[in-house]
Formats: structure tokens, C-alpha cells, sequence
């Protein structure tokens, strides 16, 4: 535990010094674009926030000297060295708004790369029929890593729309890495893991509920990145590992990015990499927390905001708790995928069509629901 300690202190104090020193660097960091369609915030608000997961992930890395030896510390300091590409073209973009989505795509594929050879993270089985043969080869292997390594990252870069959203889930996902690599006896990716969760909830205290700082495309990127190599080296390491079991607990940001393509590219005929303001987390802002329609108050918008996440926390756990319970039963996993597809696609239906589920009204604020109570009598 000391990692997540260690992380989660360093994390927890940078942060809150960010959001003191606002009025040094808010010129500069903060996202005063109110106008863009998944654009939910109503004051400015620093959008690096993933620095000081960065910085709380390699001090949390330190004990590894003395927890594993000093070869499991260079092994940690040289991941962290790979993410860093992904890192800084993301937090390039939080300063400046100038780097294209492609070239952020690019760096998260440079860093994948570097892994690849630097730490031999490389999928090399997926017990998918016709995939298994293409990862047999060395150019194969490389292609599906970096696309499967670069398509996390970003779709952890999707779901962050809303204060806590993405933060959490990667503590979910991490969490569930944790726990296999404690299962398998690997307690190197189980600590690396613990050390992503306590610097993750160091910055998590500060943006929910009440959003005084964003992750920004710099923490997303970087999270993304360290999910998914967490998850590849578990699978390296460890061949008892079901090669479904990282895929199973990242489905709710890889769904949402697919479903995404599709939903602007095939239904709408639009680039797929123009935003749009209809995501399942938006919808859920729009049309499921209604009892803050038209109130446009700072204070409202934020309760609104914050209040939107827990709904999709539950989603990301609706896939990671049977993975982590059938973590090397292949078909399990397989069954799972499926359900969560149809979970998906089910609920994102009905919400769309303004005939949200009758059980989410149990998560909105009790008030609301009293005042609801009231009018009927």
C-alpha cells in the first residue's frame, strides 16, 4: 500500500497547489471554451490536472527499491519514460489548443512503440480466431499493440466529459489490474497499479464534486496509456491471464469510442473525429438529470455536472467486477462482453428516445424526488 500512499499525498498536495495558484496560471491552463458540444463547466477552470497524477505516479514508483528490488525500479521508471510522449502532446494541447487529435493519436503510438521494444509489451495472443494468427508475428504483434494501446488512451480522453467520469473508471480499471496481479503472484504490475490509484485519487478529491480542476488531454492520454500497458504486461507476464480480461474491463471507454465512429460516420455520415454533444454521458446530463433544467447558476450546473458521473461508474463496474471474478475463464469473459454490449446499446436506446429506465430515478437527489411526491398529492 505504501505506492498508493506515497502517490496519493503527492498527487492530493500538487493539486491542491494548482487550484490555490490559479490566479499565476489560469491565463494559460484554464478552458474558457463554454461553447464546445461536450463542454459542461461555466467558469474557467486549469485543465492540468494530469500533471500531478504524473508526478505522484513516479514518487509512488520509488518504494519498488526496497518493496521489489532495484530492477523492478528501473522497470517502473522506464514505462514511465514511454508515457511520456502521450503525456506531453496532450498537455501541449491543454496549454495551447493547437495540437490536432491526430497528432496526439501519433505520440500515444511513439509511446506505445517505445514499450513494445523497451518492455517487451506486446500482445501475442488474444484467443480471437484469425487475430491469434496475425500477433504470431513480430509487425502483426506491433500493429494490434499500438492500435489497442492508442485507442485506450483516447477513449479514456472521450469519457472525460464530466467532473470525477473518467478519474474514476481508470481507479475501477486499475483496481481490477491490482487485484489479478496480486491472484497471479505478479506483485510488480499490482503495486505499479496501486501507485495509478492513489495518485489518480489525489487529483480525483479536488475535481469531484466540486470541479476546481480538469484532467485535461495530458492525464487522459497518460491514464489511457498506463491502463493499457498495465494490462498488456500482465497478460506478457503472466500467460494464465485470460487475453479477454483487459479487453472486458476497458469496454466502457472502447465501446463508447467505437459506438462513437459509428453512430458520426455510418448514421450521420460526418468525420468520425468531429465531436458531438451525444455521447451516453452527455445524453445522461441532458435528458436523465432534468431536475436542474433551467437553473443556470454556477452552483446548480455543478451539482448537475458531478451528478452525471456516478451513473456511468456504475456502467465501468457493470464489466470490470465479472472480469475480475472470471479473470482466466475465456468464454465468462466472452458472455460478458456481450451482455455489456447489449446493456449498452439498450440503455443508450431508451435515453435517446426520451424513455430513460425507471430505476434511474433512484439516483437523483432526494429533493427532487419528494418534490415529485408532492406534486402528484
Amino acid at each position: 500500500m505504501l505506492p498508493l500512499l506515497i502517490a496519493f499525498g503527492v498527487s492530493a498536495l500538487l493539486t491542491l497547489l494548482m487550484v490555490r495558484l490559479q490566479s499565476v496560471h489560469a491565463h494559460r491552463t484554464s478552458d474558457r471554451d463554454f461553447n464546445k458540444p461536450q463542454g459542461f463547466h461555466v467558469e474557467p477552470v486549469p485543465r492540468i490536472g494530469g500533471l500531478s497524477i504524473v508526478v505522484g505516479v513516479a514518487l509512488g514508483m520509488v518504494p519498488l527499491l526496497w518493496l521489489q528490488g532495484e530492477q523492478a525500479l528501473w522497470f517502473a521508471a522506464v514505462l514511465l519514460a514511454c508515457a511520456l510522449p502521450a503525456f506531453m502532446a496532450g498537455f501541449v494541447q491543454d496549454f495551447t489548443e493547437a495540437l490536432s487529435p491526430r497528432g496526439r493519436l501519433l505520440a500515444t503510438a511513439i509511446a506505445a512503440t517505445l514499450a513494445f521494444f523497451a518492455l517487451d509489451a506486446a500482445i501475442t495472443r488474444t484467443d480471437v480466431p484469425g487475430l491469434d494468427w496475425l500477433v504470431a508475428f513480430t509487425a502483426g504483434s506491433l500493429l494490434v499493440t499500438v492500435f489497442a494501446v492508442t485507442g485506450i488512451a483516447h477513449a479514456v480522453n472521450i469519457i472525460d466529459g464530466f467532473n470525477g467520469l473518467a478519474s474514476m473508471c481508470v481507479v475501477i480499471m486499475l483496481a481490477a489490474s491490482a487485484y489479478v496481479g496480486y491472484q497471479v503472484d505478479d506483485p510488480l504490475v499490482a503495486l505499479l497499479a496501486l501507485a495509478g490509484i492513489g495518485a489518480v485519487l489525489g487529483f480525483f478529491i479536488w475535481n469531484f464534486p466540486a470541479g476546481l480542476i480538469f484532467l485535461g488531454d495530458g492525464g487522459a492520454y497518460f491514464l489511457g496509456f498506463y491502463v493499457a500497458e498495465l494490462h498488456i504486461l500482465l497478460l506478457v507476464r503472466n500467460p494464465e491471464v485470460s487475453p479477454l480480461f483487459p479487453l472486458l474491463v476497458c469496454v466502457y471507454p472502447a465501446f463508447e469510442t467505437v459506438f462513437s465512429v459509428y453512430r458520426r460516420y455510418v448514421l450521420r455520415g460526418t468525420p468520425a473525429s468531429m465531436p458531438d454533444g451525444i455521447h451516453l454521458h452527455s445524453l445522461i446530463y441532458r435528458r436523465v438529470m432534468r431536475w436542474a433544467v433551467g437553473n443556470r447558476s454556477s452552483r446548480a450546473l455543478t451539482r448537475r455536472n458531478s451528478m452525471t458521473s456516478p451513473y456511468l461508474w456504475l456502467l465501468c463496474m457493470l464489466s470490470a467486477v465479472p472480469a475480475t471474478l472470471a479473470w482466466d475463464t475465456t468464454w465468462i469473459l466472452a458472455l460478458a462482453l456481450l451482455v455489456f454490449a447489449v446493456c449498452y446499446l439498450t440503455l443508450y436506446w431508451r435515453i435517446v428516445r426520451f424513455r430513460s429506465p425507471r430505476w434511474l430515478r433512484f439516483l437523483m437527489p432526494p429533493t427532487r424526488r419528494v418534490l415529485k411526491r408532492d406534486n402528484r398529492g
